[in-house]
């Protein structure tokens, strides 16, 4: 694969404590010439966390762009990488849960900020209220244990730190924290969930790769006025019309283009590759 002519060579660090890089790392190499290193000791936790112990910091986006712009000013690097995972209900299906993995990559020399993202119902995020050992082991067999990890807290909710027990992927951890867990509940009651760190998810690192993908498929979207990188879209413009009674629908209609350095606009009809919606999504035909 061709190099990027203002990437090649260069270096990138990486916001992460997970082993994000197993992943990223080798894409950025062979596709764009870039070197991905990891800084030591770099807190990525105090951005938030899935077990809830630490509030993410502002939305999904605005996190990792928090991470990556904090990890350029402890560094000497112009170029920063993060990623920030969501799990919640798909939009069309409240009962599956879907991944949402998003990595911004900042280019400082160039002033440049380009978003990759993946969004996917492979995923075994899961929760649930358990009274013994045995719920334990039948709860970590259907998500995957032990090549995924769980985690162990005390319900309904931990008070502290101490009572939240990650990274679990062996049958002996899995027992020892039950057991305390336990001890601990005043109900008799604890949690027991899908510990959704990359680096004890190998499902969700899945779908790193893929946002890392988008990224470099945005990177080398060119601007056909200058020709800079990252020529995505700036806005969408809803109103796809209904093949049945053509009213307008939540569906994309088209999208505009933006190039971040030259302020180049372009309009896309039908992005997405159909010119009309399907009546079941339509609010007149279905509502």
């Amino acid at each position: 694969m061709k190099k990027h002519p203002l990437f090649n060579n260069r270096v990138a660090v990486l916001a992460t404590k997970h082993h994000k890089e197993k992943e990223i790392a080798p894409i950025l190499r062979q596709e764009l010439g870039v070197e991905v290193i990891v800084p030591q000791d770099f807190d990525t936790d105090c951005f938030g966390t899935f077990t809830r112990d630490v509030k993410r910091t502002g939305t999904q986006i605005e996190a990792a762009r928090l991470k990556a712009e904090t990890v350029l000013s402890l560094t000497n690097e112009t170029l920063a990488l993060a990623s920030e995972g969501t799990f919640s209900p798909h939009p069309s299906n409240p009962f599956v849960p879907c991944n949402q993995e998003i990595i911004i990559f900042l280019d400082r020399t160039n002033e440049l900020k380009i978003i990759g993202q993946s969004v996917t119902i492979e995923t075994n995020f899961s929760h649930r209220v358990i009274k013994s050992i045995e719920e334990a082991h039948e709860f970590a067999e259907k998500v995957g244990f032990p090549e995924h990890a769980v985690v162990v807290m005390v319900h309904p909710a931990p008070e502290n730190r101490e009572e939240i027990i990650k990274g679990i992927n062996t049958t002996e951890q899995l027992v020892e924290a039950v057991a305390f867990a336990l001890n601990q509940s005043k109900t008799g009651e604890i949690s027991i969930e899908t510990d959704m760190r990359a680096l004890y998810n190998p499902t969700r690192m899945k779908n790193i790769a893929r946002a890392t993908y988008d990224l470099i498929q945005k990177i080398r979207n060119a601007c056909p006025n200058c020709d800079f990188p990252g020529f995505d879209v700036f806005s969408r413009k809803k109103g796809l019309p209904c093949a049945y009674c053509h009213s307008p629908t939540e569906l994309t209609l088209a999208v505009t283009y933006k190039c971040q350095k030259c302020r180049f606009f372009k309009d896309v009809m039908f992005p997405d590759g159909i010119q009309e919606a399907d009546p079941s999504l339509c609010n007149y035909c279905n509502p």
